[in-house]
């Protein structure tokens, strides 16, 4: 019997930087034909973030979100995973603000915290094509890439709302302890 593989394709991250490759995706369109393109070529899943199109800097604009995921869907069945990561530095507020807006079939939950560092990218570049993009970069060095237990939780609960299944990402083998840690009692609220 053959083995069954489902490939993802990470169309456009919010680690990378327009200076880094010209051919980085920006624009909703250059994201939804790369995604196209992705399934295509064999992939399942796309995993989507979504850039400012004048700028290239990591949005979480539902709007933008919702147009990419529009636009996939109009050309191909794939099945769309969007990103609740967003970037280091932006609110939960922000990180989940595409889910209700785009209701894709899948969307990460990040495992935990970690000290997500990829600061060493500035001294790579020396000529940056926007201002963001330096201040951006070292500022990894450091802020965490936070997912406390109440953010998790926060996502998961979301997601079922809106029937998106949460695909767990894991950076470090630590999180992979986080599933198996006694939870504190939470106090209900609003009947939960």
């Amino acid at each position: 019997m053959a083995k069954k593989v489902v490939l993802t394709a990470a169309i456009t991250g919010a680690v990378h930087i327009p200076s880094m490759s010209p051919y980085l995706p920006i624009t909703p369109q250059q994201i939804i034909d790369e995604a196209v393109a992705a399934h295509e070529a064999g992939a399942a899943v796309v995993h989507l973030h979504t850039r400012n199109p004048e700028n290239g800097q990591p949005t979480g604009d539902p709007g933008l979100m919702k147009e990419v995921v529009d636009g996939i869907r109009e050309r191909c069945d794939v099945i769309i995973g969007c990103t609740t990561g967003g970037a280091i530095g932006m609110t939960n507020e922000e990180r989940l603000a595409a889910l209700p807006v785009a209701k894709p079939e899948l969307a990460s939950c990040n495992a935990g915290s970690v000290n997500f560092c990829f600061s060493g990218i500035a001294d790579k570049i020396k000529e940056p094509m926007y201002d963001w993009e330096i201040p951006f970069v070292q500022n990894t060095y450091q802020v965490p890439f936070a997912n406390t237990f109440k953010d998790i939780e926060e996502y998961i609960l979301l997601m079922n709302k809106y029937g998106t299944k949460p695909e767990f990402e894991v950076y470090d083998v630590g999180m992979l302890s986080n599933s198996f840690c006694q939870q504190p009692q939470l106090p209900q609220e609003n009947g939960r």
